[in-house]
């Protein structure tokens, strides 16, 4: 008895996670509350994507460029690699208002500025981490400390999955590799059934997906059903979540063998849809992301809970406007292509797509390389993201920055607090979605957090 009492302390018993009559972790559960979304699109910018170039026009720099900040304001900022006499660098991308809202957007995002009226903007995100490693796992995480789970994990492990064919979590990846790679996408110290799950345009979807030859699905059959039974008696002895994941993940791997392929199989799709996505663009970056975007659509479709598209290296030190033109044109259509086609296909009400990287971008310049074109460094006292859908207000701007887009003087909005609103639209209290570990109740805020009402739909 005191053995069990210090296992289900610890979130290992079978009663604590998974029902025993069929051992799986990844069947769906009620939300805490009434949720305004099921499933999130986080497309995922990593490298830090200039918001001062694409979402927050500051034309007061025109009147300081290449002038020192006063130092009033430059008083506390952490910088990566800026000296202390960098200068003001004015942008020269042009601004416009867009749709009936009026929210202003750069000329480099014509196709997502299309949907003003359904993107929640926010100017006045904040974050604790200056360099990309400890920032992207902040993001994903709510921590810059290796090891704990990632925000879709914990949706997976929160809620399930309505999909019986697919992960819960699955991660898209196009460009470079993250600077914190798989740790974007790690289940930490929640089962390893909460991990996020790579998928693949080309070739096998996920590695060694496919039957090794002379390796029927029925033999497999024969040969799962032994192993669960097997694994079967061992947690029943044990109740260790590990060996219920194991099972779940060899059923799921299963029934994936036959979902996966028809997953990629875009013949379904109508002409007009894959030209608005861009799939067959040139280029293999644009393409790679043209190609995810549609995926999330469809897995989102398929009741895939959490769907993370990453597209990396947003860091431009150096040959700023050039470079953020190439990762825009990446990026645009597809990404107002796929806010379109889920609101035509009655989607968007309940999909919850975030776009957004891990910081932002200074207004001082950094100094050309070699004669080429200056770039900015990294900013984590205020920087932009956006959201659409699955509950948040679309059509208004939320926070603002100072004149030269140095701090936030309206309605900081935490790493945490973005988090604990995107919970918060799951039907999840970030406060109670906690797991038991190293004797300590832990969450995905951390200890901080608040649930920014100013972004939600009010009716």
């Amino acid at each position: 008895m005191a053995l069990a009492s210090l296992m289900a302390a610890e979130g290992r018993t079978a009663a604590s996670a998974v029902e025993d009559s069929d051992m799986n972790p990844l069947v769906a559960k009620e939300p805490h509350f009434a949720a305004t979304a099921k499933q999130v699109i986080f497309l995922y910018m990593t490298g830090a994507p200039s918001q001062i170039d694409l979402f927050d026009p500051k034309p007061a720099l025109q009147k300081w460029h290449g002038q020192v900040p006063p130092p009033s304001l430059l008083k506390d900022r952490k910088s990566a690699f800026l000296k202390p006499n960098a200068t003001l660098m004015a942008s020269p991308r042009i601004f416009r208002p867009h749709g009936d809202c009026g929210t202003e957007f750069s000329d480099y995002l014509p196709h997502t500025a299309r949907h003003a009226d359904e993107i929640c903007l926010v100017r006045s995100m904040q974050t604790d981490a200056i360099n990309h490693d400890p920032g992207e796992i902040l993001m994903t995480t709510g921590t810059t400390i290796l090891g704990h789970p990632t925000i879709g994990s914990w949706v997976s492990y929160g809620l399930g999955t309505e999909s019986q064919s697919l992960p819960g979590f699955l991660v898209l990846n196009s460009g470079k590799r993250p600077s914190a790679a798989a740790n974007n996408w790690s289940n930490g110290f929640l089962p390893s059934v909460y991990q996020g799950t790579p998928l693949r345009s080309g070739g096998d979807p996920i590695l060694y997906l496919s039957s090794p030859p002379g390796v029927n699905r029925q033999l497999q059959r024969v040969q799962l059903d032994a192993l669960r039974l097997l694994n079967e008696r061992r947690y029943k002895n044990t109740g260790d979540l590990e060996i219920a994941s194991r099972i779940a993940s060899y059923e799921l791997a299963f029934r994936m063998q036959a979902a996966a392929p028809e997953l990629l199989d875009f013949c379904g799709e109508s002409p007009s849809t894959l030209e608005a996505f861009g799939v067959n663009r040139k280029g293999e970056r644009a393409q790679a992301y043209a190609v995810n975007c549609l995926l999330a659509r469809r897995l989102v479709e398929r009741g895939v809970r959490f769907v993370m598209l990453i597209h990396a290296n947003w860091d431009f030190h150096h040959g700023l406007d050039k470079r953020l033109k190439s990762y825009c044109d990446d990026t645009d259509q597809p990404t107002g292509a796929l806010l379109r086609d889920l609101k035509q296909r009655g989607l968007l009400d309940d999909t919850l797509v975030l776009w957004g990287g891990e910081f932002g971008r200074t207004p001082m310049g950094e100094p050309e390389i070699h004669g080429g074109e200056p770039g900015r460094d990294h900013h984590a006292s205020c920087y932009s993201i956006w959201l659409a859908g699955g509950g948040i207000q679309g059509g208004q701007v939320v926070g603002k920055t100072d004149d030269l887009g140095l701090n936030v003087v309206e309605d900081k909005i935490h790493v945490h607090d973005l988090q604990a609103t995107i919970l918060h639209c799951l039907g999840l209290d970030h406060t109670q979605l906690t797991y038991r570990h190293m004797g300590r109740d832990f969450r995905l805020t951390d200890v901080g957090g608040y649930v920014a009402t100013k972004l939600l739909r009010t009716a």
